[in-house]
């Protein structure tokens, strides 16, 4: 039987060096892992029977908290069959949720307390009806909203939390087929600049460098970010990191491979 690598996607905190590693596969589980980004070490968090859709996820600024939109199409249950949720991370364990259908869904943070949620009929939900349990360390802020709406799927909580964390967009158009791409542009050092194409919840990526016009294409690369002063990403359920030399890349390095990973209980800590 054909093995496929782990599918990986990063959360990474603004204000303290963590993130989140987003680790799917197969298909109906999915993990969550700590990630220290000062020492490159990695513990896991927590487990799930399910789907996290990772581009209407976020992580707070200081690191603690995480949002997430999941679904295991459970519809008989009282929590249904899928929801947004706030957690300690990198666990799972949810302090806050919230029922949602599958057009929505998750949300940002605005700062380490506060996030705004995007649900199909909020003053529903924030009114208490379909909030199915609400944490006092942290709550929704309804007076504030993205800068640029992109509508209320993935695009529309993932294209914001790439503005917020210092990309451009710059440019968008259809190809043959009418499916829409997105270009993205982010400077990682001197005249390299990373671009990221995206198109219906997936993303290649190229290395640009302004000066020489020279083009690194990595469609391989299936998520990517500028990490101070590297360039990190993802590939064949692995996590690397690269310096940039007038040439391209240079002392690339393995960080860890999450594709041995096993489904296993693991309890939350609170």
């Amino acid at each position: 039987m054909t093995q496929f690598p782990a599918r990986i996607h990063v959360l990474l905190a603004r204000d303290s060096a963590t993130g989140v590693v987003i680790r799917r596969g197969p298909s109906k589980v999915v993990a969550t892992v700590h990630w220290n980004r000062n020492t490159d070490d990695f513990r896991i968090g927590q487990w799930m029977k399910g789907r996290i859709y990772e581009r209407r996820s976020d992580l707070s600024p200081d690191g603690k908290h995480l949002i997430y939109f999941a679904l295991n199409g459970k519809w008989h249950r009282e929590i249904g069959g899928s929801w947004t949720a706030i957690s300690r991370a990198p666990y799972l364990k949810a302090i806050t949720i919230y029922e949602d259908d599958c057009w929505f869904g998750g949300g940002l943070w605005m700062s380490n307390e506060k996030y705004w949620l995007n649900l199909s009929n909020k003053e529903y939900w924030l009114n208490g009806r379909g909030t199915l349990r609400q944490a006092i360390e942290v709550h929704s802020d309804d007076q504030v909203s993205p800068i640029r709406e992109f509508g209320h799927g993935c695009e529309g909580v993932y294209y914001p939390r790439l503005l917020r964390d210092g990309w451009q967009l710059k440019e968008s158009k259809r190809t043959m087929m009418g499916n829409c791409i997105d270009l993205f542009l982010k400077q990682v050092a001197g005249s390299w600049n990373l671009h990221k194409f995206c198109q219906s919840g997936s993303e290649e990526h190229e290395l640009y460098n302004v000066e020489t016009g020279v083009s690194i294409y990595k469609p391989d690369w299936e998520w990517a970010e500028v990490d101070r002063h590297r360039l990190i990403w993802a590939s064949e359920g692995k996590l690397f990191s690269a310096m940039l030399d007038g040439m391209g890349l240079t002392c690339e390095t393995e960080l860890h491979d999450f594709n041995s990973m096993q489904f296993r209980t693991i309890e939350a800590p609170y």
